[in-house]
């Protein structure tokens, strides 16, 4: 009993994780036979839970959306509770919660019934939060979760994208993942007119549905796709660049420098190296001096002259009447 319980939970989370699912794709991932998929979803059905068959090449098991909330997980007012702290932890960046937040608003979002989903919207369209330093790249989550969505279900996705110069184009592509820095998301997918894979910032994406059709996922530009989004944003974006050699421990470091702002890689125990980017030299000599942190520039060469020439202006001015 204990086994069959262990696994109808297992299957559960798995309806929840893909809008769809073949017979032979659970019965691969629980470990049985289709047959006792079938029983096990009979099961789930028995207990409330929606789950909805479709018969056919194209058929598969899908969890819907049922009059009343499932048992065993939330009454109306706790779920309410959750979709509404998941939304403001997703939609303000919270250190270390916000991915998971949108992840498990996107489960919560797809079962709950329409009178929550009215009362939870409601509540988000009709608050203003109060904060310091309000942000104007502020995503709203809603469009986080549709995003995230398209990336669940492998659907393409239609968008007009605005760029940092406020140019406007319209984007197909096939989305991968989202990325999330303490203040902004990124998603990471393939452009299909450019034939290439592309970072956009989500607050400067405006759905144009429908989306679709669904796709095969294409093999990630790079295993570390944070990392390929921090050298992307702080380092390829920029016409300036430079290695410069940190004297201080790669966690420190970290603590000052965000994955925006350059990419860090451990040297030894006591070393790491900043590679990072700019419009021009200037500004990156402004960068690492307000680091906090001695440094050894490694390149350009340009770079070091200018610090000798900002250097000799300090003195002068700290040396004069």
């Amino acid at each position: 009993m204990l086994e069959t319980s262990a696994r109808l939970l297992r299957l559960l989370s798995l309806l929840q994780t893909h809008r769809d699912w073949s017979g032979a794709d659970l019965a691969d991932r629980l470990g049985v036979t289709p047959r006792t998929v079938r029983r096990d979803v009979d099961k789930l059905r028995e207990l409330g839970y929606p789950v909805n068959a479709a018969r056919g090449t194209g058929g598969g098991y899908q969890l819907g959306a049922g009059a009343e909330l499932p048992p065993l997980l939330l009454d109306d007012e706790e779920a309410v509770a959750v979709a509404v702290g998941l939304r403001t932890a997703a939609g303000h960046g919270i250190e270390g919660i916000g991915e998971s937040s949108v992840r498990a608003l996107a489960k919560l979002e797809q079962v709950l019934p329409n009178r929550l989903r009215r009362r939870v919207g409601a509540l988000g369209a009709f608050t203003v939060p109060m904060l310091h330093g309000q942000d104007a790249s502020v995503v709203d989550p809603g469009l986080l979760t549709e995003l995230a969505g398209a990336c669940r279900d492998a659907e393409r996705l239609r968008f007009a994208y605005r760029t940092h110069g406020g140019a406007s184009s319209r984007r197909t592509v096939e989305p991968h993942r989202l990325v999330c820095t303490e203040r902004r998301w990124y998603l990471v997918a393939w452009d299909l007119e450019r034939e290439d894979w592309r970072t956009f910032r989500a607050d400067r994406i405006t759905p144009t549905p429908p989306h679709g059709p669904r796709f095969v996922p294409r093999p990630p530009p790079a295993e570390d796709l944070a990392a390929y989004v921090s050298q992307g944003v702080a380092v390829s974006a920029y016409a300036a660049r430079a290695v410069i050699l940190l004297k201080a421990p790669l966690a420190e470091a970290a603590q000052r420098i965000s994955p925006s702002a350059g990419v860090l890689e451990t040297v030894d125990a006591d070393t790491c190296r900043l590679t990072t980017g700019a419009p021009d030299l200037t500004v990156l000599v402004i960068h690492v001096l307000m680091m906090g942190i001695d440094f050894e520039v490694i390149e350009p060469p340009e770079l070091t002259e200018l610090m000798r020439d900002a250097r000799e202006r300090l003195t002068r001015a700290l040396d004069g009447p």
